[in-house]
């Protein structure tokens, strides 16, 4: 028990340590951009205002927001890579980086807590101190990268479900353009019908409706569209439409074409999963189907072949 008492005084200490040495070299910026920071991490816990838990989780979110605004856990490169991840998860607040540095610490320093705290109880390997350190680093690293392997499920799911929906937002912007609208005109048309249909489809369209509206570069808007997105066939949609506007080639027609491609694209996806099923399907009836049929058919003769030799 001293051991592990010990052992969390050392894990507090050197993340102290830590903290006092990489944020010296950044404390002069730390301390002007740490005002927004924690304002745009307020939104996170923005809930229903007046609540009393509505303070608590503003206070817990600048808490967590300000440990990661003041750990360098990545250097600028790592962090504008992050910021991007966020983006296409939907998360584009001033402290979403922040958050997700300020939770990848508590998160680890929680594992390693739990580690600290269990590890004695193990039989045997909790005995020793080396084994009991090497687990709380281990669960200090998982925690680590949890954030992180969670953000990427969050962003695969926003992909996929932008993906399913991308072909009816085409047909929808082909309808706005035969209708005569703008490009900015018509791609606020389709996010405001897609808000109930594709809720993250329709909030990337309406942020690239509002850089057209003010007066943004439209190759710079779109660009900004397929790089928060991800994805392949919003970067096919992205180069016709800027392809569209410098020759002067028809963008319906060019959207027709898409569309039809990305249902294609669709279809032959289907197919594939489709013909994997057969080879998918061989496992699980050789072990659970195959031995019930075999058990069926011949567990009768059997029972009558035991009842036989008994009886002789």
């Amino acid at each position: 028990m001293v051991i592990d008492i010990a052992l969390l005084g050392l894990l507090v200490i050197g993340i102290v340590w830590y903290v006092r040495r990489t944020t010296g070299t950044r404390q002069r910026i730390a301390q002007r951009v740490r005002h927004g920071v924690l304002r745009g991490a307020a939104g996170y816990a923005a809930r229903v205002p007046g609540d009393p838990s509505n303070n608590v989780s503003q206070r817990v979110a600048r808490r967590v927001a300000s440990i990661g605004e003041r750990m360098p856990v990545v250097d600028a490169t790592q962090r504008s890579k992050l910021a991007m991840r966020l983006a296409r998860a939907g998360f584009r607040e001033r402290g979403a980086v922040s958050m997700l540095a300020g939770l990848k610490i508590v998160v680890g320093a929680g594992l390693a807590l739990v580690a600290i705290a269990t590890g004695g109880h193990l039989p045997r390997i909790g005995e020793y101190f080396v084994f009991r350190a090497l687990l709380m680093a281990g669960a200090f690293m998982i925690g680590m990268m949890l954030p992180e392997f969670v953000l990427g499920i969050v962003i695969g799911r926003r992909q996929k479900s932008i993906a399913a929906y991308l072909p009816d937002a085409l047909d929808l912007l082909v309808i706005c353009t035969n209708a005569g609208n703008s490009l900015a005109v018509g791609i606020r048309r389709v996010a405001t019908e897609m808000t109930w249909i594709c809720p993250p489809l329709a909030d990337e369209f309406s942020v690239t409706a509002d850089q057209l509206q003010i007066g943004s570069d439209s190759a710079s808007a779109l660009n900004a569209l397929a790089a928060r997105i991800g994805l392949p066939s919003v970067r096919a949609l992205v180069t016709t439409l800027v392809q569209s506007q410098q020759y002067g080639t028809p963008i319906t027609q060019s959207l027709r074409v898409l569309s039809r491609t990305e249902r294609t694209m669709q279809i032959v996806a289907l197919e594939e999963k489709a013909a994997k099923l057969a080879p998918k399907m061989t496992l699980p009836m050789m072990l659970f189907i195959v031995p019930t049929v075999a058990l069926i058919a011949a567990g009768p003769a059997v029972i009558r072949l035991v009842w036989v030799f008994r009886h002789q």
